[in-house]
């Protein structure tokens, strides 16, 4: 348990910041899971439409640190690479 002043106020704000970090990382494994989905029923204009929309939560996660440099990268990638083979 924290006992100073300052420690009890860094509890409060990892709180505060991990809740902020789960709600990043929701969006964005859902928003890859809606371009697989269209992938895999075959969509490839639906799946490049919300390719955009992935390539925003990937790079707002990266941004605030949710997520890595070149693991964001790698998604982006990836995403891109199996949007492209389904066309």
């Amino acid at each position: 348990m924290p006992i100073t002043r300052g420690a009890k106020k860094a509890v409060r704000q990892q709180a505060r910041k991990r809740i902020f970090n789960i709600r990043r990382k929701n969006v964005l494994t859902d928003s890859v899971k809606d371009v697989q989905k269209a992938i895999t029923a075959g969509d490839g204009a639906k799946a490049k439409d919300l390719l955009s929309k992935a390539y925003q939560a990937i790079d707002k996660a990266e941004k605030r640190g949710v997520i890595k440099k070149n693991t964001a990268a790698r998604k982006k990638s990836r995403l891109t690479a199996r949007v492209k083979a389904a066309k």
